[in-house]
């Protein structure tokens, strides 16, 4: 992998790489192939920072100040000089300090300033006591214990300091980053502008939600959940709705969509059926690396380009479209939107509580649910593993990952699992 090898090459003269098998790549080739060949936005905006949730930092962000920028109380409390008190001493209050307030005066030896969170620390101070360490009896305060010199202190730029790089380049805001950036006092921050994906459904079979459904006839809810992953990632969707099994209108809407979007989504139609036209379209008009996989569900998927737009074609079945999505088709396009590397959420290690029956020969991503019994996490697949059952999703909250060498699961036996919180 280290000689610079294009997609075409690799497809014009599959013996570059003795790993590559278009009809049957496993799960790590196609991931690592898939980034290969994905070239990052480039393209930047200025925006407000109240609209960058979900969006791409497009530099690195140096802050303007320090945080905090000055020396301020970490809770209720009282302000001395722990250098000139002896133990258990009594203080006089002097001042108060709010939140935002300022004292002009300086602590003495046995005063003490009573300060609230947040407060600038006054000149002479050293330390701050909390207020139930204290007894207090109208302007005396009699200290229970005599806390370290600098206790409850928060000093100037200990969270941020000028000039710090605080967020680098690529990374993806969040809430916390949201929070961080406004704490500088930046209004406007430098991200990459959207990703657009056109998305549609192919199949004759396919109706619209709200028809009155025939014999023979399916919803489309590929539409729909595509649509909804998407939208979670903050992308612009360019819906194309669902196109006929019709080789001139699927190859116009293709190369269409390739002119205008930065990435292509299909669900159905790359299988091996009669009506099947996009495989063939694919080969006439872009790339393909792929047109299945080893995995379980989601055989049937195809990846390419099309002009320099790369191109998701998801299996029909709809569980295998969601699982797709989610392990090949999610990590991509967040390396798009800022060329920083995707990390998927990690497994953990728990026992299976029923047996499981698995044939080597792919990677399994079972639906599952995790679940704690008597102080133990342990987990269990949905009852229905069908890729067409699209219910195991919903009732799943993680994945049990089978690798594509293993066999059955004993009841009792460790499994890998992926929750799905963070991913989905």
């Amino acid at each position: 992998m280290n000689k610079k090898i294009t997609l075409k090459n690799l497809v014009e003269d599959p013996g570059c790489l003795a790993e590559y098998d278009p009809n049957a790549m496993d799960f790590n080739s196609a991931n690592k192939y898939i980034n290969k060949f994905l070239e990052p936005i480039t393209k930047t905006q200025s925006v407000l920072l109240k609209n960058t949730l979900d969006r791409t930092l497009a530099e690195d962000l140096v802050s303007p100040i320090n945080v905090p920028n000055y020396d301020n109380s970490a809770m209720d409390g009282f302000a001395f000089q722990v250098i000139s008190t002896s133990t258990y001493n009594k203080l006089e209050i002097v001042d108060t300090i709010l939140a935002g307030k300022v004292s002009n005066k300086i602590v003495q030896k046995n005063q003490a300033f009573q300060i609230m969170t947040g407060g600038k620390i006054p000149q002479g101070a050293d330390t701050v006591i909390p207020i139930e360490l204290v007894i207090k009896k109208e302007n005396i305060i009699i200290l229970k214990e005599l806390p370290k010199k600098g206790a409850n202190i928060r000093k100037i730029g200990e969270d941020v300091q000028q000039g710090q790089i605080v967020l680098k380049k690529g990374t993806h805001i969040r809430p916390a980053e949201v929070g961080l950036i406004a704490s500088l006092g930046i209004e406007k921050i430098l991200v990459y502008r959207k990703l657009k994906v056109a998305f549609f459904s192919t199949g004759d079979e396919i109706i619209k939600v709200g028809t009155p459904i025939k014999s023979g006839q399916v919803y489309d809810s590929n539409h729909y959940t595509i649509h909804s992953m998407l939208t979670r990632l903050n992308i612009d969707c360019v819906d194309l709705g669902v196109i006929p099994d019709d080789k001139k209108i699927i190859e116009t809407t293709l190369l269409k969509a390739s002119r205008e979007t930065d990435a292509i989504i299909t669900s159905g139609g790359v299988s091996v059926g009669q009506a099947d036209y996009v495989k063939e379209i694919l080969e006439k008009i872009g790339s393909v690396l792929f047109w299945k996989l080893s995995i379980k569900p989601g055989r049937p998927m195809a990846y390419g380009k099309i002009n320099s737009t790369p191109y998701f074609g998801l299996p029909g079945n709809p569980v295998a479209t969601m699982v797709t999505f989610y392990q090949l088709v999610q990590p991509a396009l967040k390396n798009i939107m800022g060329g920083r590397n995707y990390s998927a959420p990690p497994l953990i290690k728990v026992k299976c509580s029923v047996a499981i029956i698995k044939k080597p020969g792919r990677l399994e991503f079972q639906r599952g649910i995790l679940f704690n019994k008597e102080g133990e996490w342990k987990v269990k697949p949905v009852p229905l593993q069908g890729s067409a059952i699209l219910s195991s999703m919903s009732q799943a909250n993680c994945f049990i990952i089978l690798d594509i060498n293993s066999g059955s699961i004993k009841s009792g036996e460790v499994v890998e699992v992926q929750i799905m919180n963070g991913l989905i």
